[in-house]
């Protein structure tokens, strides 16, 4: 029981997440304090507490709590620190041995895709997508595969507002308000991987799928970037079906599970 320990605030805090990690989608506060046997006061203490620094994220008009931003920089933090990159870099390096176009493999942090593997194709020009670089997640086919991924909810939460958008071209980013990125979105959901065309190079595209987690999470993104001219549109679907494999093994091989 939580009341044997030294430090029974930290201990709840910690059940409550571990609660919340444990369901597909959030539940109300009445359930977890039923759960955990605690009082409905504690709770909801905790509750606030966790939402003020991001690691729950309250939805009111359902009076359900999920899991904040801040949780799950946590388990993209671990998730990247080590199974991801080891990994992910040999089922990489065959995707491009196989295609002979660069790939890489990237998380998400705040509203930025952190790349943490890249594997060059041979004679292909260097990329933006260094290991350690940062990128807004909505101009990126890998961001935008995680953020098709995730609940309305926890999207709405990283883009407030206008000021959320930003771009990398003087021309601007097509994708400048939520109501463009969630429609942008949901053509990624039916396609069943993201696009990008020049939006974060000129002259670049890039094809991406979301890597999930156990509980079907997304926790990476495959991507393979190529000049535009190299892989015709129409071909695209096919090559988002090469990369969808890949995907799911690493899901597969980390996880033990496919999308």
């Amino acid at each position: 029981m939580a009341g044997t320990s030294k430090v029974p605030a930290a201990e709840n805090t910690l059940r409550v997440l571990k609660l919340l990690a444990s369901r597909r989608g959030p539940v109300a506060a009445s359930t977890i304090a039923s759960a955990l046997e605690l009082p409905r006061s504690t709770v909801y203490h905790l509750l606030g507490v966790m939402e003020d620094q991001g690691f729950v994220l309250h939805l009111h008009e359902e009076r359900k709590y999920g899991l904040g931003i801040s949780a799950f920089e946590l388990s993209s933090a671990y998730a990247r620190q080590e199974p991801l990159s080891r990994l992910g870099r040999p089922l990489l390096a065959g995707l491009v041995d196989k295609i002979g176009e660069s790939a890489h493999l990237a998380v998400l942090h705040g509203r930025d895709v952190l790349y943490i593997v890249e594997e060059r194709a041979k004679n292909r020009p260097s990329l933006v997508t260094d290991v350690g670089v940062r990128l807004p997640a909505h101009l990126t086919a890998s961001g935008r595969a995680i953020l098709a991924a995730l609940p309305k909810s926890q999207v709405r939460a990283l883009f407030p507002n206008a000021a959320a958008f930003t771009s990398r071209h003087e021309t601007g980013a097509p994708i400048s308000k939520y109501s463009a990125l969630q429609a942008h979105l949901e053509g990624v959901r039916q396609r069943g991987y993201a696009t990008e065309n020049g939006e974060v190079t000129p002259d670049f595209s890039s094809v991406a799928v979301a890597v999930h987690d156990h509980l079907g999470w997304p926790a990476a993104a495959v991507a393979v970037t190529f000049l535009s001219g190299r892989i015709l549109t129409e071909e695209w679907p096919e090559l988002g079906a090469r990369i969808g494999k890949v995907a799911d093994e690493l899901s597969h091989r980390i996880y033990g599970r496919a999308r």
